[in-house]
């Protein structure tokens, strides 16, 4: 296949563009900075530019089988502060880019939101028919982005599939962006500053491995069924305290500095319990994670002992 990963300069879609080279496929990446992760290997092209300028991003379309749109520009608590930006910046180049990609008869894979979309739990793990009611200005943005691929499926054609997943972390993710739970943990324990964590015991999440959640990606291009939405995550969650003390386990360990805690009252915008269930992509495609929390957590601190904000 040929790829094109908007947004793919990020955490995960950097990740995702090794795998998918790394399998033969080519790939090409449109980031907003103007030098690429120093990670992404020399075969994988790389341009800069904004995807809402439509004639910008219309002959990379054009030029690829595969869409993988990655690219938001902000995140719950940002979004929260000013909800008009949020729509601003993400909806309208969004759309945009959906019009241009059914008009091209290309196909189209949207990273949605696994934790913000469906809102407060009514039952876990959460199924991709639970309902949905998001509690944030990015949960409903990202679910409104969702509505209008299947709005273009249904009226212009659009091939799309849609994933959401769940918390992705790994070597590699820069701390202190308002995502990122777990660098940021970390981070903030070299740093020997605390973590701030909002409510007794913090929020509930599934956390995701981001090798797996690469491989989950690729097949859901390979094998996925069109008009789709995915769950990605591991059906089991954990809050923010057992995590930090799974983490200081693992940190003392390897002598390095433990995280530390400092409590505030809960967020309105946070959802106080997200797990994911993964079932409906197991039965399409055949996946399910490999990687638990416990090895993905010392392989992260294992791979990033010397420099903590690779």
């Amino acid at each position: 296949m040929k790829v094109l990963l908007i947004g793919g300069n990020g955490f995960i879609g950097a990740k995702l563009a090794l795998v998918l080279h790394s399998k033969g496929h080519q790939v090409t990446v449109i980031g907003r900075n103007v030098n690429k992760k120093p990670s992404l290997s020399k075969g994988i092209q790389y341009f800069s530019g904004d995807f809402g300028d439509i004639d910008f991003i219309a002959p990379f379309v054009e030029s690829h089988d595969e869409i993988v749109h990655l690219a938001y520009a902000s995140v719950p608590n940002t979004s929260f502060e000013n909800p008009l930006l949020d729509l601003q910046e993400n909806l309208t180049p969004s759309v945009q880019l959906f019009l241009v990609t059914a008009k091209l008869k290309k196909k189209l894979l949207l990273i949605s939101s696994g934790g913000t979309i469906y809102g407060e739990a009514s039952f876990t793990p959460i199924s991709e028919v639970h309902p949905k009611h998001p509690i944030s200005p990015y949960g409903l943005t990202k679910l409104t982005l969702e509505n209008y691929a299947y709005l273009y499926g249904r009226t212009h054609g659009l091939d799309f599939k849609v994933i959401r997943p769940a918390n992705a972390y790994g070597p590699g993710q820069i701390p202190f962006k308002g995502q990122g739970f777990i660098a940021t943990a970390i981070a903030s324990a070299k740093l020997g500053k605390p973590v701030n964590i909002f409510g007794v015991n913090g929020t509930v999440r599934d956390y995701i491995y981001i090798d797996d959640l690469a491989e989950a990606i690729l097949l859901c291009l390979e094998r996925g069924k069109t008009g789709e939405s995915y769950n990605i995550g591991t059906s089991v969650g954990f809050n923010n305290l057992e995590l930090i003390n799974k983490l200081n386990h693992l940190l003392k360990k390897f002598e390095l500095p433990m995280v530390s805690v400092t409590h505030f009252p809960g967020r309105p915008f946070d959802v106080k319990c997200n797990i994911l269930d993964y079932a409906k992509f197991n039965r399409h495609t055949g996946w399910k994670p490999s990687i638990s929390l416990d090895e993905g957590l010392e392989r992260t601190i294992r791979e990033n002992q010397n420099n903590l904000f690779n």
